[in-house]
């Protein structure tokens, strides 16, 4: 699946309820899985971090995260998701981006945390790798890079936008090892790593 195609189909109308199983029991369960998963990164993130949620979409887990107190970024390719994110935030600090231009966004300046969900699934190996060094690259030292990137003890590429991309741990350690990343040891659905 290449990065186009991932955009062009999170940018349909509708697109979250394809993805997002909560999304078809009830707007509330749909917006609680984020609250609950915004309380899940507030357990290694610092209080008060700047954090980059890069694949926001509509802010299912930014607007919360922002309300305990983070001073939160959120980036998405899709246009209608930073739209939908900005019906539900309108001052929630938002760009528009692949991944491949946030110097032109933020500059030199660096995030404490980045954390990107439901992202690499929709990715290949290789553009899932190019990604992952430039989340690395907006990062501080000391700081944390959040990865939602499944380990399977067969790896496989998806071939369609809803399906999941998955990675075996020797090559997750191969690109973050190499990136200088530490994998921290925390029980999250997620691998945590400092810079």
């Amino acid at each position: 699946m290449n990065p186009e195609d991932v955009i062009a189909a999170w940018d349909q109308p509708g697109a979250t309820a394809s993805i997002h199983p909560t999304r078809g029991i009830s707007e509330g369960a749909y917006w609680a899985s984020g609250e609950a998963q915004a309380e899940l990164l507030a357990r290694d993130i610092l209080a008060g971090s700047r954090v980059m949620d890069f694949g926001c979409g509509d802010g299912r887990v930014a607007v919360p995260l922002r309300a305990l107190g983070y001073d939160v970024t959120g980036v998405d390719a899709a246009p209608r998701m930073l739209a939908a994110l900005k019906k539900h935030a309108p001052d929630l600090p938002t760009f528009q981006s692949d991944g491949s231009d946030f110097g032109k966004h933020v500059g030199r300046r660096k995030f404490d945390a980045v954390y990107c969900l439901a992202v690499l699934i929709h990715h290949s190996h290789a553009t899932g790798e190019q990604l992952v060094e430039r989340l690395r690259a907006v990062v501080r030292k000391g700081g944390l890079l959040v990865l939602d990137w499944p380990v399977a003890d067969e790896p496989a590429e998806t071939d369609a936008w809803i399906g999941v991309t998955t990675w075996s741990r020797e090559q997750q350690d191969n690109i973050t090892t190499r990136l200088g990343l530490e994998r921290l040891d925390v029980d999250r659905p997620w691998a945590v790593y400092q810079a």
